[in-house]
C-alpha cells in the first residue's frame, strides 16, 4: 500500500460514471436478456480502458474499474453466492430503512421524495441454504479485463471494491442458520474466496460496508451500547474472511448511506470509531466531508490512527452537486494531515460518485478540483 511520502495522494471510494450503452447492457444481462455476450465483452473492455484513462488524466493516482461490470455494488453479491431465493416478504419481513430514525421525524419528506416505503408486494431476498461462493468466472473476467485496461497506462496503484458481510445481510436475509453469529461468519466465509482472489491478483482490496453506520438508522430501537455490540459481531466476522490477507493489502471504506436526506440521527464517528479501527485492514476510506460529518475531523484529536495506517478521509463528496473548491478541499487535507501526520493522509471520497452526483460531468469536475486541492497541501505540508 503506497502512503502519501512525498505528496497528497489521491483516490476515490469506487463507483464511476458508466456509459449509457454499457448501462443498459449490464441491466440485460442482469436480467438474462443479453444476447450477444462477445459484444458486451468488448464493450466492457474499452470501457474500462476509457475510464481508468480518464481517472488519471483528472489526476488521480490510486484508481479501479469503475465497478463496470456490476449492476449495483451490493446486487452484484447475489451472482456470487449460492443458497438464497427472492421471494414477497412478510409483513414481519419488510425491509427496515437506511433513515429508519429519521423517518420518524421526517416522514413527510420521505413520503414526498421516495413514496410509500413499506408498501405492498415487497420483494425480498431470503438465504434458504448453505451458502456458496460461485463468483469464480465472473470475478475472474473482472480481473482480466481491469489487468488490461492497466496494462495501457501507469498508475501509482490499484483496487478492486467487494462487500462486507455485515453489508451483504442487510439485503440478503437468515432464514436458514440458527444464529445471526453462524450466518455472518457464513458469508464471511463464502465471501472471502473472493477477498483473497483480488489480493492474488495485485490489487489492493477495498472492503464496502455502508452498513457500519447506517444499520444504527436501520435498528432504530438500539441503544449506543446494543448497537457497538452489534456492530462489532458484524466485524468480527469481516475480520474471520480477511484473516490470511496482509492488512497492507486491504483498505476499509464506510459511511452513514448514499441517500439523499437529513441524516440528522446518523451514529456519531465518536461512537464507532474504535470499532472500524478494528477491521484489518491498512487503511481506512470515512465519510467526512459533507455537512452533517464535516466537524468529525475533531475526533482524530482524541482517537489516535494506530501506527502504520493511513486514514482517507472523503474531502469531495455525493452530497450536494456543488464542485468543492481546491483550496476547500486542500484546507481538508491539511487539517487532517495535521493531525495524524501528512504521509498518513490520502485524499478521498465520501462515497462513490458516478450514480449519486446529477451528471457524470459533474462528478469528474469533483476528481479534477480533488486533485488540484491535494497540490495546494502538497506545498504546503512540504513547502514547495
Amino acid at each position: 500500500m503506497k502512503r502519501s511520502t512525498e505528496r497528497i495522494l489521491t483516490t476515490h471510494a469506487g463507483s464511476l460514471p458508466q456509459p449509457d450503452d454499457l448501462a443498459q447492457m449490464v441491466a440485460a444481462k442482469n436480467k438474462g436478456e443479453l444476447d450477444d455476450d462477445a459484444s458486451f465483452t468488448r464493450r466492457l473492455g474499452s470501457a474500462v480502458a476509457e475510464v481508468v484513462k480518464k481517472q488519471i488524466e483528472c489526476g488521480l493516482d490510486i484508481v479501479n474499474d469503475g465497478e463496470f461490470g456490476k449492476l449495483s455494488f451490493s446486487r452484484y453479491a447475489r451472482e456470487r453466492l449460492s443458497g438464497f431465493i427472492e421471494r414477497p416478504a412478510k409483513p414481519e419481513e419488510r425491509p427496515s430503512m437506511i433513515f429508519g430514525r429519521d423517518m420518524k421525524e421526517f416522514s413527510e419528506y420521505f413520503q414526498k421524495r421516495f413514496g410509500t416505503v413499506r408498501g405492498e408486494n415487497v420483494q425480498r431476498v431470503f438465504c434458504n441454504g448453505p451458502l456458496k461462493y460461485i463468483g469464480q468466472a465472473a470475478l475472474q473476467a473482472e480481473i482480466e479485463t481491469f489487468k488490461a485496461a492497466l496494462d495501457q497506462v501507469t498508475v501509482t496503484e490499484a483496487f478492486l471494491p467487494a462487500i462486507a458481510p455485515g453489508t451483504i445481510e442487510h439485503w440478503m436475509k437468515n432464514d436458514y442458520y440458527p444464529s445471526d453469529k453462524a450466518y455472518l461468519f457464513a458469508l464471511a466465509e463464502a465471501m472471502r474466496e473472493e477477498y483473497k482472489a483480488i489480493v492474488d491478483a495485485g490489487f489492493l482490496l477495498q472492503i464496502d460496508d455502508p452498513d457500519l453506520p447506517d444499520a444504527w438508522q436501520i435498528n432504530a430501537e438500539m441503544s449506543v451500547a446494543e448497537y457497538r455490540k452489534y456492530a462489532e459481531l458484524r466485524i468480527d466476522a469481516l475480520n474471520h474472511a480477511l484473516r490470511e490477507i496482509s492488512v497492507e493489502n486491504v483498505r476499509f471504506h464506510t459511511c452513514w448511506g448514499s441517500y439523499h436526506g437529513p441524516h440528522k440521527y446518523d451514529i456519531p464517528l465518536r461512537d464507532i470509531v474504535d470499532i472500524i479501527l478494528k477491521v484489518r485492514a491498512g487503511a481506512y476510506s470515512i465519510e467526512a466531508s459533507n455537512p452533517r460529518h464535516e466537524h468529525e475531523w475533531r475526533v482524530w484529536e482524541e482517537v489516535k490512527l494506530p501506527e502504520g495506517k493511513v486514514l482517507v478521509p472523503g474531502v469531495v463528496g455525493h452530497a450536494t452537486d456543488i464542485v468543492e473548491h481546491p483550496e476547500v478541499i486542500a484546507d481538508r487535507l491539511v487539517r487532517y494531515a495535521t493531525i495524524v501526520g501528512r504521509e498518513n493522509v490520502i485524499a478521498g471520497t465520501d462515497c462513490g460518485l458516478g450514480p449519486r452526483v446529477g451528471h457524470p460531468k459533474i462528478a469528474w469536475a469533483k476528481f479534477e478540483a480533488m486533485a488540484e486541492g491535494a497540490r495546494l497541501a502538497t506545498k504546503q505540508l512540504w513547502r514547495r
